[in-house]
């Protein structure tokens, strides 16, 4: 399945990269298991998506829950804790 993957904030600016068209293979299903795949790249992509690292997370633009369940060509996207005032 293919989706793509976004990176925004202090994630994208670590990785390098704003945005990446993946590949995965069939037993990354859920928006947990895409982070649980990009951190096996090692080095800075399993700090910056480390679990004890609070991130926000979307899917097609939505936020969602860890399990929520992924679709082909889907979006699912990474992001820090925002704030305002």
């Amino acid at each position: 399945m293919k989706i793509q993957c976004r990176f925004f904030a202090s994630v994208r600016e670590a990785l390098g990269a704003s945005f990446e068209e993946i590949e995965l293979p069939p037993e990354v299903t859920t928006v947990a298991a895409v982070r649980a795949y990009l951190r096996q790249r090692g080095g800075v992509w399993d700090e910056v998506l480390s679990d004890k690292n609070l991130l926000r997370t979307a899917y097609n633009q939505q936020m969602c829950a860890a399990d929520t369940v992924l679709t082909e060509q889907c979006e699912v996207a990474f992001f820090p804790p925002v704030t305002g005032g």
